[in-house]
């Protein structure tokens, strides 16, 4: 143990603290250091100059951080969330992210386990053995990390292999019958040849109960096991050799209505007013109830292998990672959410991806020391759906559609009056086109069970960085950094869009089969709204790509820049830094997708510049420290994603910027008791933003047409704030170490986390998708220090606080809007023997 004149305080070393520490202790002036990589190099967690937070591994274990969303309960500045699929996960940092459930587009928040870059993570913890500490990195880091990590970085690091046999097992029983298993052992296999084992199970029931099937939804079902090996070969050399599988297989997600709309209200209305299905109560969302004709389906496996070699040339340390991963993912989903069978989703992707990275690191006590690198990547990806209508799809359009007008009836001819008369739009529309198109069937062509789209796509990404980084240590207590990094992206895409609904395939402002017979042929104010594919384009239809205007291809490169000044006042260190970041551009990956200068929807969005101004100061005093950043980022070409319903809006905003600042501090007031706290305040503001995707509860920027039936693609959302930034976010905990004696030493840990009132998404009114959170987590141990067991009672949302994680345009319900609730109260015990 170390004095607190020695710097390093860090907020995983007060609220990991041991009993065995506590029991130690004799004055609250003793901590420990935490070492960080957060520059790619050993410094304690003060020394480094970068904000950056470290949650270690006892708190991981002590507060039941079992994937990456819990963790955002530590780390104020961290935002996780998971929506439809198991397999989309968006990490925000800062109020900056995006990628989720579009896989042409990559998060702006990177995320590398031991090293190695995830392009596509889900947000699981549980198939990693021993975790050491993760690293949460905020703003540009891209003169280090080299790729997508405009906006931050999440390292997780686990412990190495061990010469020592050792080993842990962990068992949890919960509510929803919880059951999870985790095991790791290490130990040597020769003289330089060390090996951990590890794997794990975790099991659960659903939260939420599908009240068409009466099944179990959101329920946990996954395993993974891995394998790490450690070999020395000589004094100067290190290689590590890690190969993992995991697996899930669950039924996800839940879904619940926030608002039914006239669409909705139909599906519910008895016969033969409506469909007389059920359908979601927005008075009861918090009851998790969902109604799915079919329960959603998930399976996601994950397979990788990774080699790292260390070698000591004594002027230098060199560093090479070489990685290749494999992840298969598909879902299958009743996207309407209803008990009418509207809809059904069946998606998936393939993705393999390789990844080489090569760095070499100074040695020695001068003045100056250097980092330089490189970095590669290749993936392959093909991702795809395909939507089908269900057999209430028929029944739901004609309802729609409403009845044949008197005015339509009178301009027919007599002999065809009472064919029409009480049919529906839809119905006449076919009843006429048979006239001149006898493949045309009234009632059976346009709306029938298995029409819709097929929606599939392939792309190559190949990327590369050079990086490197200087500080000089100008005095003992001055030193300059300087960063530099050129990174290149190419992106090669292809899509292979078939259309299978006809009725979307028409052009309702002229139909030919109308004009033939001397009719009106201007059908988009009465039909307009049920064309669910390319109603607002001139062809009516996909145009595939690459063709003869589009090369399917985007190609850029950029150099990045960092400049820091820190300077070590003693206790208090301080810094400024101006920072640059980038990430390339992508491609829009779903049917939303249109070519250039057609309507302007997003086929791809152009490359994110980001830069940020930052001061820190970092303070130690007796018994803990204070940190706190102060910043003014911003993106150029920020990369919106907005969900539609059916696809994605992809088009690029002028600018977004956030003022804030963060403030994290620990204090052990008395040996027994450790307190942390960490605020994040978010400024958030569009700069510029005309190409926000329209939404109808917009009248104002998104009039309706009435001769269309249509409102605009666009609104301007220039000076708004960006929806789900929050303005404040607070985390505190609060540990309590006692020593029984004979061996047996006890905690209790409390941890309060919350967020600010914000919109969760633009595409949602704000009265429904204003949520914040006020989350209380606990947990309470026993140790047995003799033989290394602890068990442990422990709780999340304690309170059972009830909040949205996002909300969005129901799917093919236009005025009716859904969302995916937070977790409610879980509770358990923990029993884990160390050996």
């Amino acid at each position: 143990m170390k004095k607190i004149q020695m710097l390093g305080v860090s907020l995983a070393a007060l609220i990991a603290s041991s009993p065995a520490l506590a029991q130690s202790q004799t004055s609250n002036s003793t901590v420990e250091e935490i070492i960080v990589t957060a520059t790619k190099r050993e410094q304690t967690l003060q020394d480094v100059p970068v904000s950056v937070s470290v949650t270690g591994a006892q708190a991981v274990e002590r507060a039941q951080v079992r994937d990456l969303i819990d963790l955002q309960s530590m780390v104020p500045s961290l935002k996780v969330s998971q929506f439809n699929a198991v397999s989309q996960t968006n990490f925000v940092i800062r109020g900056f992210g995006n990628g989720n459930g579009n896989d042409g587009i990559e998060s702006s928040v990177a995320v590398f386990i031991d090293g190695v870059y995830r392009s596509r993570s889900s947000s699981a913890l549980d198939d990693l053995p021993e975790i050491e500490r993760i690293e949460v990195l905020r703003g540009p880091q891209s003169t280090l990390f080299g790729k997508n990590v405009s906006a931050g970085a999440i390292s997780i690091v686990t412990k190495k292999p061990q010469f020592d046999f050792g080993g842990k097992a962990e068992v949890s029983l919960g509510n929803y019958n919880s059951q999870q298993f985790k095991a790791t052992v290490t130990g040597p296999l020769s003289e330089t040849v060390a090996l951990r084992l590890s794997g794990g199970m975790n099991k659960r029931d659903g939260f939420a109960t599908n009240v068409i099937t009466g099944n179990d939804v959101n329920n946990r079902d996954r395993w993974s096991i891995r394998g790490d090996v450690l070999w020395l070969p000589t004094d100067d050399t290190s290689i590590r050799i890690i190969a993992d599988y995991n697996k899930i297989n669950e039924v996800c997600c839940t879904v619940v209505q926030l608002l039914n709309g006239p669409a909705t209200q139909f599906i519910g209305a008895p016969a033969p007013f409506g469909l007389g299905a059920k359908i979601g109560n927005p008075a009861t969302k918090f009851n998790r109830d969902v109604t799915f004709t079919s329960d959603p389906a998930n399976s996601l496996s994950g397979k990788g292998v990774s080699g790292q070699l260390d070698h000591d040339f004594g002027f230098a340390n060199l560093t090479a990672i070489t990685a290749y991963r494999k992840q298969n993912s598909a879902s299958f989903q009743d996207i309407d959410f209803s008990g009418a069978d509207l809809a059904t989703n069946d998606l998936g992707n393939t993705i393999k991806t390789f990844t080489q990275e090569l760095r070499l690191a100074s040695k020695g006590d001068g003045p100056l020391s250097w980092l330089v690198g490189g970095f590669y990547q290749n993936e392959k990806l093909d991702t795809g759906r395909t939507i089908a209508f269900g057999k209430d799809i028929r029944g739901f359009a004609e309802g729609l559609s409403g009845p044949v007008p008197a005015a339509l009836l009178g301009a027919l001819p007599a002999p065809l009056r009472p064919a029409l008369t009480g049919r529906s739009n839809i119905y006449a529309l076919e009843f006429l086109q048979s006239l001149v198109t006898p493949s045309v069937v009234p009632g059976k062509t346009y709306f029938q069970a298995g029409q819709g789209i097929d929606d599939y796509y392939a792309m190559e990404q190949t990327s590369f960085s050079l990086f490197g980084q200087a500080d000089y240590a100008v005095t003992d207590k001055l030193t300059l950094t300087g960063g530099l990094a050129f990174l290149s992206d190419e992106k090669d895409a292809k899509s292979n869009v078939v259309l299978k609904d006809p009725f979307s395939s028409l052009n309702l402002s002229a139909v030919p089969q109308l004009s033939a017979l001397g009719l009106p042929g201007n059908l988009y104010a009465a039909l307009g709204g049920l064309q669910f594919y390319y109603g607002n384009t001139t062809n009516h239809a996909p145009v595939n790509f690459p063709n003869a205007s589009e090369s399917g291809k985007l190609k850029a490169d950029k150099v990045t820049y960092s400049l820091r000044a820190a300077y070590d006042f003693g206790s208090i260190n301080t810094y400024v830094s101006y920072s640059t970041g980038w990430k390339a551009g992508a491609f829009n990956l779903s049917s939303d997708s249109r070519p250039p200068n057609a309507n302007g929807v997003g086929r791809s969005a152009n490359p994110e510049d980001v830069t940020v101004l930052e001061a820190g100061l970092k303070a130690n005093f007796p018994g803990g420290y204070l940190n706190v950043a102060v910043f003014d980022q911003a993106i150029e070409g920020f990369q919106s994603n907005a969900f539609t319903g059916l696809g994605y809006s992809l088009v690029n905003a002028g600018k977004e910027s956030v003022r804030g600042f963060e403030v994290d501090s620990a204090y052990r007031p008395l040996p027994w008791l450790a307190l942390t706290g960490a605020v994040t305040y978010l400024d958030p503001k569009y700069d510029s933003f005309t190409g926000a995707a329209c939404v109808n509860y917009d009248t104002v920027r998104c009039p309706l047409n009435p001769a269309t039936g249509r409102r605009p693609n666009f609104r301007d959302l220039t000076g708004d704030a960006p929806a789900g930034i929050p303005k404040w976010s607070v985390s505190t905990s609060a540990t309590a170490n006692h020593n029984f004696g004979n061996g047996y030493a006890g905690y209790l840990r409390v941890e309060y986390d919350y967020t600010s009132d914000t919109q969760l998404t633009e595409t949602t009114p704000p009265e429904l998708s204003t949520w914040g959170q006020n989350n209380v987590n606990a947990s309470l141990g026993l140790i047995n220090e003799a033989h290394q067991l602890e068990a442990m009672l422990w709780v999340r949302n304690l309170t059972k606080e009830n909040s949205l994680i996002a909300s969005f345009p129901t799917v093919v319900q236009d005025g009716s809007y859904s969302g995916y609730p937070t977790v409610p109260r879980t509770y358990g015990v923990t029993l884990r023997k160390s050996f």
